[in-house]
């Protein structure tokens, strides 16, 4: 099973002496890592599945690790691996220990839609920023483990003021209809843990192994989460990136890898720094742009694929002349090489950048189709 694994990767998946930070470049190969050492601890260091839980942030990801370890396992048990989103997770625990917060195990789970309509109302606007701006800061307070009541207290002006007691009143119309919103699914569980020991106990039991995939992008909240479940045991494993940590805007912190080093003393690191998609030409243009960033730990992307194409830069003056410029480009390739329409790809950041190239591409009659994502005209 460990054949296929580069030497460092091999030692990711068999450090089992304490908490292990696997940072992980782009391209290095961290899902196998994570699924090979789920299949390692089952096949060779006798952990039953149902004892291991693999979290990530999406459920495209988890179902792809789950069939993964499915394939590495070959027929061994798996029946109880835990291989959820963080929000997944939660709502397992709280339905098994919802009678502890005065909840029914049969509680509702509102959507941003559902709380959208609670703030509505009980703010009685229809301005939508408002609503919006109301909803992001109940968000936040939630991930800060800000209650109602410390909100009122640390308002600092009429604005804040309000928004607390919306607040206040928010979290009383969910508990009244025996619902939570999906801040709640992270933030209850750790205050169930904090509040009562015994269900910790039992959580710890049952989870004696975990795994944490992009911990770059975990809020403090999650942090949380993951910390009591750990507890003094720590049998942990976190694979991240500080270079590639997008989600700051919904609260999510790089200070979470200083938080490792403080309170994991014992922190083992190991540093996945073979690309295994990328030239050494792209590396060396990246590897220049992130030595920029501010740096947790330092790593240097490197690359057996050779040197590569060069790469060429084009500053466009909006929108619609990039889109314009890039057609041109690729019919003007098409024509020399004689290649086809389907031998061509263009990557965008978002899915809303894609009303200009879309456009372009209907003038010139181009057929095409977005890939992970659905057209703009659709």
């Amino acid at each position: 099973m460990l054949n296929k694994l580069n030497p460092v990767q091999r030692e990711a998946v068999t450090c089992l002496d304490g908490p292990l930070l696997v940072l992980a470049g782009a391209g290095s190969g961290k899902t196998r890592v994570i699924t090979h050492k789920i299949a390692y601890l089952i096949d060779q260091c006798g952990y039953a599945a149902r004892n291991i839980a693999a979290i990530t942030f999406t459920n495209k990801a988890a179902n792809e690790m789950r069939e993964r370890v499915g394939t590495l396992t070959q027929g061994a048990n798996t029946k109880g691996l835990v291989v959820s989103t963080f929000h997944s997770l939660g709502m397992n625990i709280l339905r098994a220990e919802a009678g502890l917060l005065g909840y029914k195990p049969q509680f509702s789970i509102f959507d941003s839609s559902d709380t959208w309509k609670i703030v509505g109302e009980l703010t009685n606007s229809g301005d939508k920023q408002e609503i919006r701006d109301i909803q992001t800061q109940i968000s936040n307070w939630k991930s800060a483990f800000v209650s109602p009541g410390q909100a009122a207290q640390i308002a600092e002006n009429d604005e804040a003021k309000v928004h607390a007691r919306i607040y206040s009143r928010y979290q009383g119309t969910l508990h009244a209809y025996q619902a939570v919103d999906f801040d709640d699914l992270i933030h209850l569980p750790v205050v169930l843990f904090k509040e009562h020991p015994e269900a910790l106990l039992r959580w710890q039991q049952r989870l004696r192994y975990l795994l944490v995939d992009e911990y770059q992008d975990t809020n403090d909240c999650q942090y949380q989460m993951i910390k009591l479940l750990a507890g003094s045991r720590a049998a942990l494993t976190v694979v991240g990136d500080d270079d590639q940590s997008i989600y700051a805007w919904r609260g999510a912190s790089i200070e979470n890898l200083h938080n490792l080093r403080k309170d994991y003393p014992n922190l083992h690191v190991v540093k996945l720094e073979q690309n295994y998609r990328s030239s050494q030409r792209i590396l060396k243009v990246a590897n220049h742009l992130i030595n920029h960033n501010t740096k947790v730990f330092e790593k240097k992307l490197w690359s057996d694929h050779g040197i590569g194409d060069p790469i060429r830069i084009y500053a466009a003056r909006d929108d619609e002349h990039e889109a314009e410029s890039v057609m041109m480009k690729l019919m003007s390739h098409k024509f020399e090489h004689r290649t086809r329409f389907a031998d061509y790809a263009i990557l965008y950041r978002s899915n809303h950048l894609s009303r200009a190239f879309e456009e372009q591409l209907r003038t010139q009659r181009v057929p095409y189709t977005v890939s992970g994502g659905t057209s703009f005209f659709e």
